[in-house]
């Protein structure tokens, strides 16, 4: 047998040596979606569709005559390094949609390679979009590069999140190393309003825990929101805080909400998460702001 020979970067990256084995080695899951929603006399409906192995998309009926929520779903059962994922929403004029998977997301250990998932989404003026997907859970060593593009117009209205859990709570398991790269890209009217980065690799996942970084938190989430009305909003959410179990707080930076929540155990994250979302679908009067029915499932 080969053996397995690692040495570390500059930056503390591993870096395989000639002949050891890499993710690009094995066969490796390359699938995503396209979906364009826009509204009708009827309601919301599909004016697109496309999927590749390994998601696919669900309509979960609702009894209700238009679409209300789509539902991702990852068959191959979770990611590992090398995949690559891809999804596209767009929400047209008069359109209002929240789109979420059917579970979280699980990221593997990887030998080399990040798996790569690539988020663009698009609303239109008078669209309502909401992307809440349920929780990224990160196996220890597992890499992750996760790119999230967002065009908002003038008129549209958008809820965005992202979140993760180091670590397999169940098992009691601590993330010790691997490679995360999750940013954020939002252009309003065509011009770039908020970027962001998250960056961990590898010998800094042990100092995470300081208070000057997550404090001992292994579950962690943003939420976007670009809405009308954002100073009464900004404090209808500040109203919220505390949650309990959770540390929250929110601002307004470039036309948009940011909110940032941190917690000891995902749990009490997805608690929060529901209180927020519940008050936001009080607070916009119903459309597509609420917790997503999977998120019951």
């Amino acid at each position: 047998m080969q053996a397995r020979d690692w040495h570390a970067t500059i930056d503390g990256s591993p870096e395989t040596c000639a002949g050891s084995p890499s993710d690009n080695d094995l066969q490796r899951a390359m699938g995503g979606v396209r979906i364009v929603v826009a509204g009708s006399a009827r309601g919301t409906r599909i004016a697109h569709i496309f999927q590749r192995y390994p998601v696919r998309v669900m309509f979960p009926g609702t009894g209700r005559s238009d679409m209300r929520e789509v539902v991702l779903v990852n068959s191959s059962g979770g990611v590992a390094g090398g995949d690559r994922l891809e999804f596209a929403i767009t929400a047209l004029a008069n359109a209002s949609a929240v789109v979420t998977s059917q579970a979280a997301e699980k990221v593997y250990r990887a030998l080399s390679e990040p798996a790569r998932i690539s988020t663009r989404l698009k609303v239109s003026e008078d669209a309502k979009l909401a992307w809440l997907p349920q929780e990224t859970i990160l196996f220890n060593r597992a890499r992750l590069s996760r790119e999230t593009s967002i065009d908002v117009v003038s008129g549209a209205e958008l809820l965005a999140l992202e979140w993760l859990v180091l670590g397999r709570a169940a098992h009691g398991e601590e993330v010790t190393a691997g490679h995360i790269n999750d940013s954020w890209r939002v252009r309003i009217d065509g011009r770039l309003a908020w970027a962001d980065g998250f960056r961990v690799t590898d010998g800094m996942f042990p100092y995470l825990c300081s208070r000057a970084l997550l404090s001992g938190s292994n579950a962690i989430a943003t939420l976007l929101c670009f809405c009308t009305r954002r100073d009464r909003r900004l404090e209808f959410l500040r109203d919220l805080a505390p949650l309990p179990a959770c540390r929250f707080a929110v601002t307004s930076v470039g036309g948009l909400l940011v909110a940032r929540f941190a917690a000891d155990r995902p749990a009490s994250l997805r608690q929060a998460l529901r209180t927020v979302l519940q008050g936001l679908d009080q607070e916009f009067g119903g459309g597509p702001f609420g917790v997503p029915k999977m998120w019951s499932c």
